[in-house]
């Protein structure tokens, strides 16, 4: 086969497979696509395909495939990072600051301090960190990858459980985006590369002051011409945090951040990130599986994959109930945000994707994280749903028109 045909044959299988599975199962709620997405590409990865038939994997999964399609998907998530920065609302956080720093930091702390702890015993066995890793950068990343919230899984099951324009859907916004700033801020800490600390350095000095220039001339652009140069700040952007140390990812998130999305058609945002999942995203997934091993052993992969899972989903749901107690929330909202939050795929996925390419973690830890955030993910939607329908109960009965008779009925 020509180069062309097995790029193309590659793109049948990420997209047809995933799909064909998805529709079988019939349960969005359990496995969203994204998730088949995921596991699809952990299955056609060196862990399964590559076992049972390493000749054809080889074959297919060339050297120069695997070049193409990392081009496509570095662009991809660039893409999806810069859309998260930018569905972040700063002024609402603020306007409701106690509310929103004392849940969001209880919901990221409790998780980041539990999943450090596991990290810390996680590496006491030898081949969980990196190469290039020191304790404390794996640990603080294993930590960190227990607490994250991926906002635009976020958003689309939230949209999906029709709570997203509600209160309690903006609530829970603010607190993933407020998580979402620290997650990148410890990102960077992490990845600190002291030989080149004067680039970056040079890079965090410099980025406010050409911020501020690219806010002032997205204000003098047409709103057709912003999302246009929105793409060539988004580059900028990138190849600057990556050439000073910190990974492009970092900028990217960056160059969405300082954006407010009042200067953008929100439905052609919404439109976007609805295409990438569709065209380019499933790519990036592939090229996540891709990167799975196993070569810690089946048995002893699967007790850290579960120690990660209790410290990741135990960790949040205590959180967000301290959290609940000290405001004084209503009975069950503590449980629905708590289960909200445990959304991981993707800016997990993308956040240990780093770490592995920095070698501060091992594949065995990437490959446990991975598998952690694909059923913390699938739990989110089947418990959030069973909490908002004790939830509604709950107004029901405390509605003083409900009478003997039952809830009253619309006129």
């Amino acid at each position: 086969m020509t180069d062309n045909e097995i790029f193309l044959l590659i793109l049948l299988m990420i997209m047809g497979l995933p799909w064909i599975i998805w529709r079988m199962l019939g349960d969005d709620d359990r496995a969203p696509l994204v998730v088949v997405q995921i596991i699809v590409g952990v299955l056609l990865g060196p862990g399964v395909l590559g076992m049972a038939a390493p000749a054809l994997h080889a074959q297919i999964f060339n050297p120069g495939a695997i070049a193409a399609l990392n081009g496509i998907a570095l662009w991809a998530v660039m893409l999806f990072i810069w859309l998260a920065g930018i569905e972040l609302d700063l002024s609402a956080a603020w306007a409701a600051r106690r509310d929103s720093w004392t849940a969001a930091g209880l919901a990221l702390l409790t998780p980041l301090a539990l999943g450090s702890f596991a990290g810390w015993l996680i590496l006491m066995r030898p081949g969980w960190i990196g190469a290039q890793g020191q304790p404390w950068q794996a640990m603080l990343g294993i930590g960190m990858a227990c607490a994250v919230t991926a906002l635009p899984i976020l958003v689309l099951l939230m949209d999906r459980l029709a709570i997203l324009r509600a209160p309690l859907g903006q609530r829970v916004l603010r607190y993933a985006s407020l998580d979402d700033i620290a997650i990148w801020a410890v990102l960077a800490l992490i990845l600190l590369d002291w030989p080149r600390m004067e680039r970056q350095l040079g890079f965090l000095l410099c980025f406010p002051f050409v911020a501020w220039a690219m806010r002032a001339l997205m204000q003098r652009m047409a709103p057709a011409e912003r999302l246009r140069l929105s793409m060539v700040w988004l580059a900028l952007a990138g190849l600057a945090a990556d050439w000073a140390g910190l990974h492009f990812m970092v900028g990217a998130f960056l160059a969405g951040v300082v954006l407010d999305r009042g200067w953008f058609d929100g439905d052609a945002l919404d439109r976007l990130r609805d295409m990438l999942l569709l065209t380019v995203m499933p790519v990036f997934f592939l090229s996540t599986g891709l990167r799975t091993v196993w070569a810690m052993g089946g048995v002893e992969l699967m007790w850290v994959t579960l120690l990660l899972l209790a410290a990741a989903v135990g960790g949040k749901l205590l959180g967000v109930r301290i959290a609940g107690r000290l405001l004084g929330w209503r009975r069950g909202e503590a449980s629905v945000i708590g289960w909200l939050l445990q959304t991981k795929a993707l800016i997990m996925i993308i956040f240990v994707n780093i770490l592995l390419d920095r070698q501060v973690i091992s594949g065995a830890t990437f490959t446990a994280l991975l598998l952690m955030a694909l059923a913390s993910t699938m739990l989110t939607t089947p418990m959030a749903r069973r909490g908002l329908s004790s939830l509604t109960d709950q107004d029901a009965m405390n509605d003083p028109r409900v009478t003997a008779a039952g809830p009253p009925h619309p006129s």
